[in-house]
Formats: structure tokens, C-alpha cells, sequence
């Protein structure tokens, strides 16, 4: 199908047409992916429209379920969301059927058993969806399907705005907001499907009812041993209710400004909703919306672009990945300065596991494999930590981890801020690292966050929380906590590291300037320009456009 089209409908011949019934009546199938919601929901909408009979699928592949590096919190928030979306459905008199093995092999199946003859679903922004969708898109097309397929996962059309661009997309976050001012807003959401928006039409039910179940974590092959209670909830209903919670915030409603960073601010909160957005349980659309009003209500004025910032930064980079199928890798990566990463199998695990003897990185990486979340400051801590500024380990392998364990990463933004956050696009700032130590001391003066997560630190006097190997010996025996025996030594001396690294990367953005004066085109280039124009004025800190804690795309 063309990359021109933003919405579009596809219509088989109708000489392929295999069941002689479909001219006459619809049976439509909504195969649900991402937009696992039944508000702002237009493909499915659009589906239901005179449809005799529907069913609503979701389909696992349980081989992937049980290889893939996705951690099982992040399965659970999944099944939560398909057992939410599941009664929901059940309300309306139908139900959501979970379909196990891969689409290119069961849905043939299913539409030869349940007669249908249009299928509808939400169009996926990025590169392996829209391969998957082509070929099942020429599947239908062989057995005379019509399909239905609308933008609801983003904002806006996103090769809508590539075209804006001259045909590629913005890759700088101030070009991206250019090309927005000059476009119409966001369509506004759909209202739910109800029973109204049903009508005539039927989900038929089956004897073997249960074969089409939600799993249980168990039934996937997954080890429940050990797994702590869900932190974030999955589910529509639960991302509409922290909506409202996230709306009725008075004190920042009414300033919209930065809010003030405590060390509570690093706990999951009972308003965030960034991984509600990537599962698609709660729309963008609806969220921008209900912003915009908000800020109409209380400012009485048009809200600004800056007012969306947390979400436009995802909606940045789901743009600059759409036509990149290599965006999560160096290699092959037109936009990513190629940087000689060091391999260290240990000092990779040792930071993936917390075990780096920086307390504050080790409670980060220590809550995000309880609770699948963690701040986006905390998210800019470690992965300095993991690249530029300490161990001098690719982006790429970060990146890995966090697809696991993080709710909220997704395959565009994931990789996005990994590029970022590494200098290896977007971002040319590396003489700015985070120092473990310093850093963590601002968030967490009191090391509060430490004792929650490093419960070994708990009795560690607060002057040493920070750096407990500073500690005099009795202090830590008191503390009942001996560095190098209770709790590691620090695995890298950060000052000296850092200096190293600033120089290695310096050495590559130099190279790459060399490289310049002999070539022309392609965007490393213009990391190239931005770090050349930070050499000559020396002003880094206050040149770069970046999230601050009021856009974070995170959504705290």
C-alpha cells in the first residue's frame, strides 16, 4: 500500500469474494494491537457500521511469549489490559477473543470459520507493524476482504508531516514544532463505543467459549515465584480514572509551570499514564484534548504548543523512526554517529542488576525491575552511566533492557532517547554527565529513595548514603553494612572515566567534522554542525532543546 496514505480503506475485488452471503450482510473482525481501548477508537467505529456480526481479537504468539525479551511485568500489564478490555466487551454482549499463534497463520482460519469479510484495525506508526500490515493487507486482498485502518495511536498523520518536511522527517525537536505550528491541530478523539454504536450487530458465541480466554502468566510458561504486587494496574478503566486524577492536580492546573522535583517525584505516582499511552489503554488524542480544555478553563486563552510538550516528544520521535527500520541499532542507522563502544559482558550486568556500588544507580535499575518504571531524571542517570559518562558500554544494549522491564518503552521512543541520551543523535552536549553521586545527592538528599530500594543501605548514616565506601569502617559495621562485603565497592572511579570518555567522544565528533569538509549530505552531518557551533561559542548548557521535567515524555 502507498506511504502516501494516512487513513484508508481497501476493498478486494469483488470477484474474489469466497462466501456468497458477504455481498449482502458484513461480519467485521476489529483485530486489536496497541489501541487496546474502546474510547477514540475509529477503525473500530468505522468497522461496526451496519455490521450483522462482530468479534474482537487479540492475537499471542506463545512462542514469542516465552523467547522474547519482554519481562513478564510488562506481560502482566498486558493480560491486565485484555481482561479489562475483555469486560468491557462483555458489557456491550460481546467479548474480546485472544487468538494464539501468529497472524499470518490464524487469521486466514478465522475468517474462512466466521465469514468475514472486513477486518479493521488501528494503524501501526512503525516499521515492523507496517511490514506485518502489508502482508496481511495483500492477504485480504487474495481472499476479498475490505479493510479498514485509521491513525489513533498518534497525534497526527505522521507522513503528513514528513511530507510538510520535503519528504523526510524533522530531526531536530524545534523543526518538528515549526512544521506543527503550521499544520491544523489533532483530531479531536471518538466518543466510546456503546451499545448504540453497536446497533444490529452480534458477536456470536461458541461452546468452546474458553479455548479463546485471556492466559494467565502461568499458561504462558512464565515463573510466578517471587513477583511482587503490580505497582501499575493495566487496563482502560484504570487509565481513564488516573486521567481524571492527572487533570484535577490543582496546583500545577493552575500555573502550568515546572513542577518542583522532591524525591517523591521518583516514585511511581497515582497519575502517571505514560504506560497506558504505549499500550494504547488510554488515547493521545483524548489526553491532549482534555489538556487543551483545561488550560482554556482556567487561562482563559488558547493553549500553547509548549502546554504539550510530554507527548509531542513522543509523537518527535515516532517520526523520525516511521521510515528508519534500523532507528534501534548503530549500525545501518543513517541519523546515529557511529561510536567504537567497548564491550564488558561484566560491567554490562553488573549495571542491569544494580550491583555498580553507586547507590543511586543501583536503586534505579533495582525499581525498574520491581515495578517496571522509573523517573525520566532516573532514566538520564543510568544511561549516562551505561555509555558516555562512565562505562563507555553501547547504547543498543541499554536500550535491550529497558524493552524488557520498562511499561512505557516502546520500539520508537525507546530508541530515541537512547540516541539522546548516549550523544548519538539529537544530542551533541557530552561534555554534560551526570555524576552518580552529585546527581542522586539533588534528587534524593536523604537517600530515602536508596533505603526503599537498597534495603542493605537502610541504616547508612545519610552524610554517607551517597557514597557509602567513604564511610569510616566502624560506621559501616554499625550500619551493618561493610562495603565490598554487604554491599560493592564502587565499580569505576567516575571522575576518571568521565574524563576519558568526554575525550573519546570528543574525538569522534572531530573526526566526523574532518569528515565533513570532504562530504556533504546525511543528518550526522548536522550533529556535526551543532557540536562544531558548541566548540566555537563554548555555551553547552544553554544551547540545547531538550524534555525538561515539564515535557517529559514519561508523563510522571
Amino acid at each position: 500500500m502507498s506511504s502516501q496514505r494516512y487513513d484508508y480503506e481497501f476493498v478486494a475485488p469483488s470477484s474474489t469474494v469466497y462466501h456468497k452471503e458477504r455481498r449482502s450482510e458484513k461480519h467485521l473482525v476489529h483485530w486489536f494491537r496497541k489501541g487496546l481501548r474502546l474510547h477514540d477508537n475509529p477503525a473500530l467505529k468505522e468497522g461496526l457500521k451496519d455490521a450483522a456480526t462482530f468479534r474482537c481479537i487479540f492475537i499471542i504468539d506463545p512462542w514469542f511469549a516465552g523467547s522474547s525479551n519482554v519481562g513478564i511485568i510488562k506481560w502482566r500489564f498486558l493480560l491486565q489490559s485484555l481482561e479489562d478490555l475483555d469486560q468491557s466487551l462483555r458489557k456491550l454482549n460481546s467479548r474480546l477473543f485472544v487468538i494464539r499463534g501468529q497472524p499470518a497463520g490464524v487469521l486466514p482460519k478465522l475468517f474462512k470459520e466466521w465469514r468475514t469479510n472486513v477486518l479493521s484495525f488501528e494503524e501501526d506508526p512503525e516499521p515492523y507493524g507496517r511490514v506485518r500490515d502489508e502482508k496481511i493487507l495483500a492477504l485480504c486482498q487474495d481472499v476479498g476482504i475490505k479493510v479498514i485502518s485509521r491513525t489513533s495511536h498518534t497525534l497526527y498523520p505522521l507522513q503528513k508531516i514528513i511530507e510538510k518536511n520535503g519528504g523526510s522527517p524533522p530531526l531536530t525537536y524545534r523543526q518538528f514544532q515549526n512544521i506543527l505550528r503550521a499544520m491544523d491541530p489533532p483530531a479531536s478523539p471518538e466518543s466510546t463505543v456503546t451499545l448504540t454504536t453497536i446497533g444490529r450487530a452480534k458477536t456470536p458465541q461458541y461452546a468452546n467459549d474458553d479455548d479463546y480466554c485471556v492466559p494467565t502468566l502461568e499458561e504462558l510458561g512464565f515463573d510466578t515465584e517471587g513477583l511482587m504486587p503490580a505497582v501499575w494496574k493495566g487496563g482502560e478503566s484504570e487509565a481513564l480514572i488516573r486521567l481524571e486524577r492527572h487533570l484535577e492536580r490543582k496546583a500545577w492546573v493552575a500555573s502550568f509551570g515546572r513542577p518542583k522535583m522532591t524525591p517523591q517525584s521518583l516514585l511511581a505516582s497515582s497519575t502517571g499514564l505514560s504506560p497506558y499511552l504505549r499500550f494504547g489503554c488510554l488515547s493521545v488524542r483524548l489526553f491532549y484534548q482534555s489538556l487543551s480544555e483545561l488550560y482554556r478553563k482556567v487561562r482563559k486563552a488558547p493553549p500553547p504548543l509548549s502546554l504539550h510538550g510530554q507527548v509531542l516528544w513522543r509523537e518527535f520521535f515516532y517520526c523520525a523512526a516511521t521510515n528508519n527500520a534500523n532507528f534501534d541499532r548503530m549500525v545501518g542507522n543513517p541519523i546515529c554517529v557511529q561510536i567504537p563502544w567497548d564491550k564488558n559482558a561484566e560491567a554490562f550486568s553488573k549495571w542491569a542488576n544494580g550491583q555498580t556500588g553507586f547507590p543511586w544507580i543501583d536503586a534505579i535499575m533495582t525499581q525498574l525491575r520491581q515495578e517496571g518504571w522509573i523517573h525520566h531524571l532516573a532514566r538520564h542517570a543510568v544511561a549516562c552511566f551505561l555509555t558516555r559518562g562512565d562505562l563507555w558500554i553501547s547504547w543498543e544494549e541499554g536500550m535491550k533492557v529497558f524493552d524488557e522491564l520498562l511499561l512505557d518503552a516502546d520500539w520508537s521512543v525507546n530508541a530515541g532517547c537512547w540516541m539522546w541520551l548516549s550523544c548519538s543523535s539529537f544530542f551533541q552536549q557530552f561534555f554534560h554527565c551526570y555524576c552518580p553521586v552529585k546527581f542522586g545527592r539533588k534528587a534524593d538528599p536523604n537517600g530515602d529513595y536508596i533505603k526503599k530500594y537498597l534495603p542493605v543501605l537502610k541504616h547508612m548514616p545519610t552524610q554517607y548514603i551517597h557514597e557509602p565506601w567513604t564511610a569510616p569502617e566502624e560506621i559501616q559495621r554499625q550500619a551493618k553494612c561493610v562495603v565490598g562485603k554487604d554491599y560493592p565497592m564502587p565499580m569505576v572511579n567516575h571522575a576518571l572515566a568521565m574524563r576519558i570518555n568526554v575525550e573519546r567522544i570528543k574525538q569522534v565528533y572531530r573526526q566526523l567534522v574532518s569528515y565533513k569538509d570532504v562530504c556533504s549530505g546525511g543528518q550526522i552531518f548536522s550533529d556535526v554542525e551543532g557540536y562544531r557551533d558548541q566548540e566555537r561559542n563554548n555555551k553547552l548548557h544553554q544551547q540545547h532543546e531538550k524534555p525538561s521535567l515539564n515535557n517529559s515524555i514519561t508523563l510522571n
